[in-house]
């Protein structure tokens, strides 16, 4: 089970801000992100769009859309770093390409300029190594 899923990701002042949600919605499918703006060092704003998602029928299609669109490359890496993805509060962290998402694929990065998932695994009691069983019962890659 989830408790629910955010995402945060940063609009630069050299991205436009629609691409940006163009690539939110092709993983999150409605997207309504919260707008947060900041600086950067040099006084330029910085776009920060973020949500949580908790109901429950969002949070099955976004797992059913990770678990189709996943390469098999993505997942025997998710299932390899599943430990150091994983924290002590059940928290599963992921990070997706922007791009590649703006054009239609899913694709795991180590870059920064990412989409920033936290998938909130529910295990009782709390702990990594329930939050982790529990995580290989939702995604099947996990085995």
């Amino acid at each position: 089970m989830i408790h629910n899923i955010s995402y945060r990701t940063f609009v630069y002042s050299t991205e436009d801000e629609e691409n940006v949600v163009k690539s939110l919605n092709y993983i999150f499918l409605e997207p309504s992100p919260v707008k947060t703006i900041t600086e950067d060092h040099f006084g330029n704003d910085i776009l920060i769009l973020s949500q949580k998602i908790s109901k429950k029928r969002y949070v099955r299609d976004i797992v059913n859309f990770l678990n189709e669109n996943l390469s098999q490359q993505d997942k025997d890496v998710l299932r390899e770093e599943l430990s150091r993805r994983m924290d002590d509060k059940g928290n599963l962290f992921m990070r997706f390409d922007k791009q590649e998402a703006y054009d239609e694929n899913l694709k795991l990065t180590y870059d920064g300029d990412a989409i920033h998932v936290r998938i909130k695994i529910a295990s009782y009691p709390v702990s990594k190594e329930n939050a982790i069983r529990v995580a290989k019962e939702i995604f099947d890659f996990l085995e």
